[in-house]
């Protein structure tokens, strides 16, 4: 009896006093959260120039981490309590780790966004992690200094903590209301749809989100659902309102369809008496808000500006993914995403036709230069699928030529005007066969550092005010980003030296020049969801025999068919009977319309964006396109519904590959 009595006492003890180990660090736990989240609005507003204001972003975001903070505090407040029963201690322990865990990592998220204006989510797990490692260094980040930070940070909040369980010391009462408020919390934040504005702005809905709860569900979703297959595909969307009716011929092969593209370019063009080499200039980062006519953040391409008035130009042109890992494919083959992107598939590409594939067999050649490491990304396994001549990258430069500037001793590779030069000196000088060749530019990219920085600091200053005629106000806004725009009058200027030393090789007289973006930089604020993909699209060629501005919507996806149309037209390639292509042609209409049909994919792991026609899907948001591809929310539920069926018919069928890998059949069960 004596035995039972001193448990009975001994228990409301033991009892309360988990409840204030708990209570203790919790109560610290939040006060952190809403300094970090306060800490993030003040410093997003001083790094950015954004079009709200912090108060309409602040309550969103509140919302936000309480929803994170109940969710994470229920859980570990059961696991606290049911360790505790085993040993208090360790239970006091592993509480203080975890928490201080959980604080470092939502700092080190909420750096990462200040950084990129974009939260972290599933493109983290779609990367290799030499890949991972690589950026890392590149941005300057992962360095001795800010890993002792690190370290102390962490050392200061495990010590809060532990001065949590001792500075809040409460009743009885007090910790069981506390622990009913939280669980009443959860109940609420469970029945109630998550709260987050609504609308065209991306970098809003960016800022209000929970950084952590949006990689924890994230990472969830991933884990959970990415590995699993739906094969339904039968019932075909229609497009009948595309410009071109595919008719697909195969559900083994889902994707396939007759070659029935039109020829749009020819009537561009002067009769081409001989094959044309065809010249790729991709250039990193480069968006439509900042190149070209009608640029709304003004164009910082003064040289490319003065070619668009000598070429075809697409004003409201889209790249096929928010990152440069879809740029090859989707330029030379509109070719699927897979499942993180369709390079991520080289360990066993699915057999596929290309633009690169198509014009060898026609006997070409394929070249391609780029300044970094073609590795990265599995670009070398992709472009070694198409059986290049030449394949040139950091590893291979000339002698003589100085690596780009660094940042904690990495370097990206080789700056733009190295590439051009490199490569151009490094072509065959004669040209026994007709050409395609691929340039493939990366010094507008993170950590965005400029050769010649003096230089470039003065004229930008000088583009600033003398070009685009900004008063001092404006100009200190634009200075926020002056490393980024920087590189981007860089690229301009490497861009011009290029064509001027390409004028010299007499084969210019008979190229095709096709200038475009990889997807536009995230770093400056964007207009809306689908302003990451706005691109700057144009064809120049000493060929052309007019010039001319289009509106239509277009793509990357639109490249291969249009150019192998013409070619085949004017020189008469052979082209396969079936193809699988993703794209329609390049639309020349004059006013706006949007005749395509395609899927987006904003990171790897990321494919929530679909549009068709001037209907644009996003997060399970429709949105009105018009000209400029700006985007308005509607209420329209036949559109919704329409446009989720045939995005989740997309999602099918691009599964249904990864799976099976059947994309074109192989030649020998080729029905032909």
């Amino acid at each position: 009896m004596a035995q039972k009595a001193e448990i009975r006492s001994t228990l409301p003890a033991r009892i309360l006093a988990i409840l204030r180990i708990f209570w203790g660090m919790a109560l610290i736990y939040i006060l952190l959260m809403t300094l970090f989240r306060i800490a993030e609005i003040f410093l997003v507003f001083q790094t950015h120039v954004l079009d709200f204001t912090p108060s309409e972003v602040i309550g969103f975001g509140m919302f936000q981490d309480l929803g994170w903070n109940l969710y994470l505090l229920g859980l570990l407040f059961i696991l606290h309590v049911t360790i505790s029963l085993v040993s208090t201690k360790i239970s006091k322990v592993l509480l203080q780790i975890t928490l201080t865990i959980v604080l470092i990592v939502h700092l080190a998220l909420i750096f990462y966004f200040l950084k990129t204006l974009l939260p972290l989510g599933k493109d983290l797990f779609a990367y290799s992690w030499n890949d991972l490692i690589l950026t890392v260094s590149a941005s300057g980040q992962l360095n001795a200094v800010n890993l002792i930070l690190g370290g102390l940070f962490s050392a200061f909040i495990l010590g809060l903590l532990y001065l949590g369980t001792r500075l809040f010391k409460f009743g009885m009462n007090t910790y069981l209301i506390l622990t009913g408020i939280l669980y009443a919390g959860v109940l609420g934040i469970t029945l109630f749809p998550q709260m987050i504005s609504t609308g065209a702005s991306e970098t809003r809905r960016n800022v209000e989100l929970n950084k952590s709860r949006f990689l924890t569900e994230e990472a969830f979703d991933y884990w959970m659902y990415g590995g699993e297959f739906y094969f339904d595909f039968y019932l075909r969307g229609t497009n009948d309102d595309l410009i071109v009716k595919k008719e697909f011929t195969n559900d083994e092969f889902p994707f396939l369809h007759k070659n029935e593209y039109p020829d749009v370019l020819s009537p561009f063009f002067d009769t081409l008496e001989q094959a044309p080499d065809i010249v790729f200039i991709f250039v990193e980062s480069l968006g439509k808000a900042y190149s070209g006519k009608d640029a709304y953040l003004g164009s910082f391409t003064p040289f490319l500006d003065s070619l668009e008035q000598h070429s075809l130009v697409w004003t409201n042109a889209l790249s096929s993914t928010g990152r440069t890992f879809g740029l090859l494919p989707g330029v030379f083959g509109g070719l699927p995403f897979g499942e993180k992107g369709f390079l991520e598939l080289y360990d066993e590409f699915p057999y596929h036709n290309s633009l690169l594939s198509v014009l060898r067999d026609n006997g070409y050649e394929v070249r391609y230069f780029i300044g970094a490491d073609r590795k990265f990304d599995h670009v070398a396994d992709f472009l070694e699928y198409q059986k290049p001549v030449q394949l040139e990258d950091e590893s291979t430069f000339l002698p003589g030529f100085q690596k780009a500037p660094s940042k904690n001793g990495f370097s990206w590779g080789y700056s733009d005007k190295e590439l051009f030069i490199n490569g151009i000196q490094k072509l065959p000088t004669d040209r026994e066969a007709p050409q395609v060749r691929i340039f493939q530019t990366q010094t507008s990219h993170d950590p965005y550092i400029v050769p010649e920085r003096d230089f470039y600091q003065q004229k930008l200053r000088s583009h600033l005010s003398n070009t685009l005629g900004l008063n001092a106000d404006q100009i200190t806004e634009y200075l926020a980003y002056e490393d980024i725009y920087m590189t981007v009058l860089y690229a301009d200027d490497a861009i011009k030296l290029f064509f001027e030393e390409y004028k010299k090789r007499p084969e210019f007289a008979n190229t095709i020049f096709v200038i475009t973006g990889d997807h536009r930089l995230p770093e400056v604020p964007m207009a809306s969801r689908l302003d990451r993909f706005h691109v700057p699209l144009m064809i120049y060629s000493p060929l052309l025999k007019r010039r001319d501005y289009f509106k239509g919507v277009s793509s990357h996806y639109e490249i291969t068919p249009s150019l192998l149309a013409l070619l085949e037209k004017q020189n008469g390639i052979s082209l396969p009977e079936e193809v699988i292509w993703q794209g329609q042609v390049l639309d020349t209409a004059r006013t706006f319309q949007s005749l395509i049909a395609m899927p987006l994919m904003r990171n790897k792991n990321q494919l929530v964006d679909y549009i068709h026609g001037e209907f644009f899907l996003s997060d399970g948001q429709v949105f009105l396109v018009t000209d400029g591809l700006n985007i308005d929310p509607i209420e329209d539920p036949d559109a919704l519904n329409r446009l989720t069926g045939e995005f989740e018919e997309f999602k099918n069928k691009n599964s249904y590959m990864v799976q099976t890998r059947k994309l074109l059949p192989p030649p020998l069960t080729a029905n032909k």
